[in-house]
């Protein structure tokens, strides 16, 4: 009878220790996959889209009608929130006689919910339409993708700091942006120029038309000093023709640029941007 019951206590323990042993096991596992880190999201495609950017200069792109596509994400190594920007100027197509590279059937056609699924990106906005500024254009040119029939190609990165929209950005507080392109307006080229409180001037590069346009650009130039209503203090504007040729290339390929209150946007001049301030 005791030998009996030794064998059904020894049977016991046995058991006993084997589900102790497996709770263990399983109790180690479980602690080992809370401590583990969550695995790094993968960064959209998109964002590596300019990867063996070449240079091309392009020439009489004053008042080129076109857009801007912002596709925004995470970048894998730093986690900072930033933008590609694709512009539908610098494609191999090249600009039409009409100047407008962004039809307005097509622009107005373009579904952002659509292209957050298709491209993987947490943003995706719209600059534009506008019309560029600037009489000619270098810029490195990245990979061309289609956005409703509308092809755009990778011309820069934008930092987007906490936004997920260009859509997001205060006017009149300037951003920087990774942009290696030069540009330039000719001697004689009307522009317009913000002189903002710190002694810095910006000259307008884009012009808003936006998808109900509300002026020419002609007829924003004539108003331009009335019109703004939000300037913050000590700021003035100007509408000059330049006496000479102005030259602009930032320094370490970073930019400063800035949007107004009408979505105008607008480049920094002087030492660091161009060949000097007007």
């Amino acid at each position: 009878m005791n030998v009996v019951l030794s064998k059904q206590v020894v049977r016991t323990m046995t058991v006993t220790a084997s589900v102790l042993c497996l709770l263990a096991t399983a109790s180690l596992c479980l602690a080992q996959q809370a401590a583990a880190p969550p695995a790094a999201a993968a960064q959209p495609a998109v964002l590596g889209d300019g990867a063996g950017a070449k240079s091309k200069r392009v020439e009489n792109m004053h008042q080129t009608r076109f857009i801007e596509i912002f596709l925004a994400g995470r970048e894998a190594k730093t986690g900072n929130m930033v933008a590609a920007c694709f512009n539908t100027m610098f494609t191999s197509k090249g600009i039409p006689a009409s100047k407008d590279t962004a039809p307005q059937a097509l622009v107005e056609g373009l579904d952002f919910d659509k292209m957050k699924k298709d491209f993987g990106v947490l943003g995706a906005s719209l600059n534009g339409p506008k019309l560029w500024l600037s009489d000619w254009t270098d810029i490195d040119v990245g990979k061309e993708r289609d956005f409703n029939g509308i092809t755009a190609a990778w011309v820069a990165q934008l930092n987007m700091g906490n936004n997920t929209s260009v859509a997001e950005t205060t006017p009149y507080k300037p951003m920087r942006i990774d942009r290696k392109s030069a540009l330039g307006w000719r001697k004689g080229t009307t522009v317009l120029l913000l002189d903002d409180a710190e002694g810095n001037t910006w000259i307008m590069k884009g012009f808003q038309l936006g998808l109900k346009p509300q002026r020419t650009y002609d007829e924003f130039l004539a108003a331009a000093p009335s019109l703004f209503k939000t300037l913050p203090k000590g700021w003035k504007v100007r509408v000059t023709k330049l006496e000479k040729d102005l030259d602009e290339k930032p320094e370490g390929g970073v930019a400063t640029i800035m949007s107004d209150e009408f979505f105008n946007v607008y480049d920094k001049t002087g030492p660091g941007m161009s060949n000097y301030k007007p």
